[in-house]
């Protein structure tokens, strides 16, 4: 935090801009020792989960600078998650304790939550992250970030929480850019109203990210990426992420956005500027491949493509390589067994987005990638 003061006025705390603000709940997460149902795993080892600070915690690892924004009890687990995401190198400063209200858990089983195969329990009904509303966040440090990320899971925790992302996501002055995952939770939501909601804010966000089969299921969208950003016209940048096959983007030429203000800029992000009707906008389209991955575990890789793309579009990179820097953070989270992957080296992941077309296409990347220096590149690539 910074502290300034005019004349005889008080001193005032203005928070520091950071890279990236994400605003979520994070649970402790209980993985089995040993694979079975939860009803007979007899012990559980710790961990945390939460989309948004798996961003933060990804993008604080690359380097950049990150913040966490949430409500936690007060509790030992509540010390567990805000100790743990510090640890990562992401300021926690703005996340409120709840002294009515306990930290949400969750217990999973060793199977891969992408699949059928697998148990999951959650005790998030009623957490202290589920009282999140318009007062109860420091607004001003939600909003002191050259990108807000947000993502459709937080307005599916309470009336207070789709309140707050709808006040967040309105066009306001000195509204940071605002990246939206969609994250559709079927289970999450209380009633048929989940998939208008998030098509709302999706429209509200510069920057979403939305999995055609996600589309699908909330939208009943089954004619691919074109047919997405129809019903999607409004973001200045849509990601559609396609697993294997690769992730597409579709980006307005004239720069208009519900927002304001460039992302890759340094720096407090400008206000709104009046966005051109959806209708009147020139689109680019680029496409990337995915690489071929030895996957160890589906779980966390969504996070870390968002963050990937999040840390090129920071860096000012053509779209092409925040493509690329997504498959490969992607790539990192899908080749460990846990939630949270650490990114790969910058000087390693610019070496492989730069590759050119027929170079990324042999791609191979399994367990231990990241860790190949730069000697090491063939180790992951074939001939």
């Amino acid at each position: 935090m910074t502290t300034t003061g005019t004349g005889n006025a008080p001193d005032v705390d203005t928070p520091d801009v950071v890279d990236v603000v994400a605003l979520g709940e994070s649970m402790v997460t209980f993985l089995p020792t040993r694979p079975g149902r939860l009803a007979d795993v007899p012990s559980f080892d710790r961990a945390i989960g939460g989309a948004e600070s798996n961003v933060a915690c990804t993008l604080a690892a690359a380097g950049h600078t990150a913040r966490w924004v949430s409500r936690v009890g007060a509790d030992g687990f509540g010390d567990h998650l805000v100790e743990t995401i510090a640890g990562h190198g992401v300021d926690t400063t703005a996340v409120r304790r709840d002294p009515a209200r306990p930290t949400g858990v969750y217990f999973r089983t060793a199977g891969d939550r992408a699949t059928d195969a697998h148990e999951v329990a959650y005790y998030r009904a009623g957490s202290a992250a589920s009282a999140m509303s318009v007062t109860g966040v420091d607004l001003a440090a939600v909003r002191a970030a050259r990108v807000l990320h947000l993502s459709g899971i937080t307005a599916a925790l309470s009336a207070s929480c789709l309140e707050l992302m709808r006040e967040l996501t309105a066009p306001a002055a000195g509204r940071p850019p605002v990246s939206f995952d969609v994250n559709h939770r079927p289970g999450l939501w209380r009633d048929a109203g989940g998939p208008g909601v998030l098509l709302e804010l999706a429209r509200g966000a510069d920057i979403v990210f939305v999995g055609a089969d996600e589309a699908e299921a909330a939208w009943g969208v089954t004619g691919g990426p074109e047919a997405i950003r129809a019903l999607l016209p409004e973001p200045g940048v849509l990601v559609v992420k396609d697993g294997a096959r690769g992730a597409t983007v579709y980006e307005s030429e004239d720069g208009g956005r519900p927002g304001g203000g460039d992302p890759s800029a340094p720096g407090r992000a400008a206000g709104p500027a009046a966005a051109p009707a959806p209708g009147t906008r020139t689109t680019r389209t680029t496409h990337v491949p995915a690489p071929e991955v030895t996957v160890v575990a589906a779980v966390g890789a969504g996070d870390a493509f968002a963050a990937g793309f999040l840390s090129a579009t920071l860096r000012g990179l053509p779209v092409r390589d925040r493509l690329r820097h997504g498959h490969l953070w992607a790539a990192a989270a899908l080749t460990v067994p846990g939630d949270l992957a650490t990114p790969p080296a910058r000087a390693h992941a610019d070496r492989l987005a730069a590759l050119d077309d027929t170079e990324w296409g042999r791609l191979r990347l399994g367990p231990g990638w990241t860790a190949a220096d730069e000697g090491a590149e063939e180790e992951v690539r074939t001939p």
